[in-house]
C-alpha cells in the first residue's frame, strides 16, 4: 500500500529514510518529503512487527525518556518501540532529574547528551524541548509540549491513511471542540503537510492561533491541502472521512475550568447526532485519549459531580461504536514513534 501520493516524495525516500542525528520538536522540523518518508517507514516497521520478523536496528542505543507530564500512550509507545529495536530506556519522571529545578534545561540537555543517544521530552513549554534539542547534541523528540504534539499527529495521519486506503489528498477530517490546544495545532499543520482537507469546527473563541493557521497556509500550496475554520458543525462535518476530538481542558488545568468552558463547548460534543452530520455511515471517530466519555475514571466521576454530565467531549455510544477507531489509533503510536527512533538513530 502506498500511503502518500508518490509525487510528494523522491525515489530515494521510497526506498529508505535517514534523518540521522536530527531532532523532531514539531512537524515543521521536517520537509514534506521527510514527513512522507516517516509514514512509509511506519508502514514497513508495522508490517515487520506483525509478521514477527522485526530487525533490531538500534542495538546498543540508550534513550532517556523525560516526562514532566505523565502519560500512558506516549511512555508505552517509546518504551516498547525502543525495546523492539534493541535499545535501552531510562525513564525520568518530574522528580527523577534536576531539569528546571536546580539545573537549567540547557545544562540538563548537555548532561543527558553525554550519556544517551536520544532524548524524549514530554512537558510544558515548547521552548524547553527546543532548548534540549539545541544543547544535547543528540536527537530530541517532542512527546508533547504546550504548542505541538508531533508524535500524535504522525500517528493520526498514518491511521487515517491506513483506515481509508486513500491517497492523503483524498482524505478529509473535522476536528471538533477546543481547537487552541497542541493536538489541534499539530493536526492543522500535519493535515496541510499531507495535502488533506482539514476542517476546524469550534467556537469562535477557541480557534487555532494565527501562527498555526499561517504555517498551514504556507505549506498548502506545495501539497494541495485545504483548511476550513467554522463554528457550524453542519458545514464542517459534511462528507468527512473522520471526526476527531480531544478533551475540552488540557492536563493540569483545574476541574473548575471544565465548568467554565462547558457553555462554550456543549454544542460541540461528538454524539450520534453530530456524527450523522457527515451524511455517511462510514465516517470514523478518532480521539488521542484519554477521553471523558463516561464516569468510569476518577476524573470522569469528579466531572460528573461538578457538572452533572457523565460524558463531555464524546458520548459513550460514539466512543464504543463500530465507527470508533481510537484503539487502532492508540496502537499506531507505537509504530510511528518507532519510525522516528529508527530514522533519527539508525547507524
Amino acid at each position: 500500500m502506498t500511503f502518500l501520493d508518490p509525487a510528494l516524495s523522491t525515489p530515494e525516500l521510497r526506498c529508505g529514510l535517514s534523518l540521522g542525528g536530527r531532532s523532531i520538536t514539531k512537524e515543521l522540523d521536517l520537509t514534506i518529503d521527510e514527513w512522507a518518508g516517516l509514514l512509509r517507514l511506519t508502514e514497513d516497521l508495522k508490517a515487520e512487527k506483525k509478521s514477527h520478523d522485526e530487525v533490531q536496528r538500534l542495538r546498543g542505543c540508550n534513550i532517556a525518556l523525560v516526562f514532566a507530564k505523565s502519560s500512558t500512550s506516549t511512555r508505552c509507545a517509546f518504551e516498547v518501540a525502543a525495546h523492539d529495536q534493541g535499545a535501552h530506556v531510562t525513564y525520568l519522571d518530574p522528580a527523577g532529574s534536576q531539569l528546571g529545578h536546580k539545573e537549567s534545561v540547557k545544562d540538563t540537555g548537555r548532561v543527558l547528551g553525554r550519556m544517551f543517544d536520544g532524548i524524549e521530552y514530554r512537558g510544558f513549554a515548547q521552548e524547553n524541548v527546543e532548548e534540549l534539542a539545541g544543547s544535547a547534541g543528540v536527537p530530541v523528540w517532542n512527546g508533547l509540549s504546550d504548542r505541538w504534539h508531533p508524535t500524535q499527529s504522525l500517528c493520526d495521519v498514518f491511521t487515517m491513511l491506513e483506515h481509508t486506503g486513500k491517497a492523503s489528498d483524498e482524505i478529509s477530517f473535522a476536528y471538533v471542540g477546543d481547537a487552541r490546544n497542541n493536538v489541534a495545532s499539530s493536526l492543522v499543520v500535519a493535515g496541510a503537510m499531507s495535502g488533506m482537507d482539514v476542517r476546524i469546527v469550534s467556537p469562535a473563541g477557541l480557534r487555532p492561533s494565527r501562527s498555526v493557521v499561517a504555517a498551514a497556509h504556507d505549506v498548502s500550496p506545495e501539497t494541495g491541502g485545504t483548511l476550513m475554520i467554522t463554528t457550524d458543525p453542519v458545514e464542517g462535518l459534511r462528507d468527512v472521512d473522520f471526526v476527531y476530538t480531544d478533551a475540552w481542558v488540557s492536563m493540569g488545568e483545574p476541574i473548575g475550568t471544565w465548568v467554565e468552558r462547558l457553555p462554550l463547548l456543549a454544542d460541540y460534543q461528538v454524539n450520534a447526532e453530530l456524527m450523522a452530520l457527515s451524511g455517511r455511515a462510514d465516517t470514523a471517530f478518532m480521539h488521542c485519549l484519554p477521553a471523558f466519555h463516561s464516569r468510569h475514571s476518577e476524573v470522569g466521576e469528579r466531572l460528573f459531580r461538578e457538572t452533572g454530565r457523565s460524558a463531555h467531549e464524546v458520548t459513550d455510544d460514539v466512543f464504543e461504536s463500530a465507527q470508533s477507531i481510537v484503539f487502532d489509533q492508540a496502537e499506531n503510536r507505537l509504530h510511528t514513534v518507532k519510525a522516528m527512533l529508527v530514522a533519527t538513530l539508525e547507524r
